[in-house]
């Protein structure tokens, strides 16, 4: 398997852990909210009832995230060869390499450690469009592009 599918791999399998995570946060929050007792003190009840659904709305929104994600990955096209930086490629730079997908952060296939990023990152932004041999400055470091996959 080629490197950019193996990425690519390891990014939809982040996006579906963080929607299961943020699922399963979902649901333990109902169940807290459903589960608090009607009691003496009325006041109790109704802030723990309130703090379940606090817990449940952030985890919706975190769910909204991570469906975006997903979203943003079905958008890569693995099969296109790559003369530019775009969506779904693997950037070698004299600072490192870099995956222009979603940010997942690190990722390793075999020992080939890249940095997964969305092309809405200001690096992302960066790299969009850039060629072989191409220079830039990010961050006060001088970067070269080296190779493109």
């Amino acid at each position: 398997m080629e490197i950019r599918e193996q990425l690519f791999e390891q990014c939809v399998n982040y996006v579906e852990q963080r929607i299961a995570a943020a699922q399963l946060e979902i649901d333990y929050a109902q169940a807290s909210a459903n589960a608090e007792e009607k009691s003496s003190a009325g006041d109790k009840y109704e802030t723990g009832r309130a703090m379940a659904h606090l817990e449940r709305d952030k985890a919706a929104q975190q769910l909204q995230e991570a469906i975006k994600l997903k979203a943003s990955l079905a958008k890569v096209n693995q099969s296109v060869r790559r003369e530019i930086v775009e969506l779904g490629s693997v950037i070698t730079t004299t600072q490192g390499n870099f995956y222009l997908a979603i940010s997942a952060g690190k990722l390793q296939v075999n020992d080939f450690s890249v940095f997964a990023l969305s092309p809405a990152s200001p690096l992302g932004q960066k790299l969009m469009h850039m060629k072989v041999g191409d220079e830039f400055i990010f961050n006060t470091k001088p970067f070269k592009i080296l190779k493109i996959q």
